[in-house]
């Protein structure tokens, strides 16, 4: 059974919660969507049981801090095993010309040499260009600009081995010449900041970031049967519960506010 494995779900600014990024696990494959910001990204893979070596497939959506910086640490602990292991399995990167164009630039400024001759031996730069379709961990993974107002954004979409639709949206509001794409999926992933009743809500729809209220307000036409909320707030301690509770009042199918290190199973 296909599952996703959220090893964060905050956004940007968050110090209790990590930054969002996950794991969509297919039997023994996996592709790891963004790396959150900090070497947090290695203990939480850790703590749900996966080593460095296992994984062999990222997507990185953007080239912002909290979505890209985590992939230091990554690069820098599993070269140990590059290094000193006859490991030789590749590891593929997917992401737009902005986020090949960072990486590029942070191997470079920040990795001895040393380092950077073990990563960009073994590192396979896929550089996503418009609409494309990959076979990564089992899955046929449809990758799309996301026409965001800020940085180049990708999403994806896959229809699972179980016949479920899924798609990610990445961490900017839809843009709404998405919504055909979306419309009647299983499952669909879209950020929502913060409630609709915090303070901040104008700095949020200045950042282009939704709020509980006006995602599930967007989504409820469209006929999707779950709705994945994540790149929240780190400043409830029942952030779930109260998530929730705004969502249902605005959105009629299911709604999912995961935890950092909660599985959702894709059913």
């Amino acid at each position: 059974m296909e599952k996703i494995i959220m090893l964060g779900t905050g956004h940007g600014r968050v110090i209790d919660l990590y930054n969002t990024c996950f794991l969509l696990q297919n039997g023994e494959d996996r592709l790891l969507v963004d790396t959150g910001g900090s070497i947090r990204i290695v203990e939480n893979l850790a703590k749900m049981g996966y080593k460095l070596t296992d994984i062999h497939n990222i997507f990185i959506s953007h080239c912002h801090t909290d979505h890209i910086l985590g992939l230091c640490w990554f690069f820098k602990l599993v070269s140990v095993f590059y290094y000193k292991t006859d490991y030789k399995e590749k590891i593929n990167i997917y992401g737009n010309e902005e986020v090949v164009e960072a990486i590029d630039k942070l191997i470079s400024a920040v990795f001895p040499k040393l380092l950077q001759d073990i990563v960009k031996k073994n590192i396979v730069i896929h550089v996503l260009k418009g609409e494309e379709t990959i076979d990564i961990a089992g899955e046929k993974i449809t990758f799309f600009d996301a026409l965001a107002k800020g940085n180049s954004l990708y999403g994806f979409e896959t229809v699972l081995t179980n016949g479920k639709k899924l798609v990610f949206l990445g961490d900017e509001i839809c843009n709404q010449s998405l919504y055909n794409r979306i419309k009647d999926a299983d499952y669909v992933m879209h950020e929502a900041f913060c409630m609709d009743s915090e303070e901040g809500v104008p700095q949020v729809v200045k950042e282009h970031h939704s709020t509980v209220k006006s995602v599930c307000e967007a989504m409820e036409p469209l006929n999707i049967k779950n709705l994945i909320i994540y790149h929240t707030e780190d400043s409830h301690k029942d952030k779930k519960e109260l998530y929730e509770k705004e969502a249902k009042q605005y959105f009629s199918n299911n709604v999912i506010v995961p935890n950092d290190l909660e599985i959702i199973e894709i059913k």
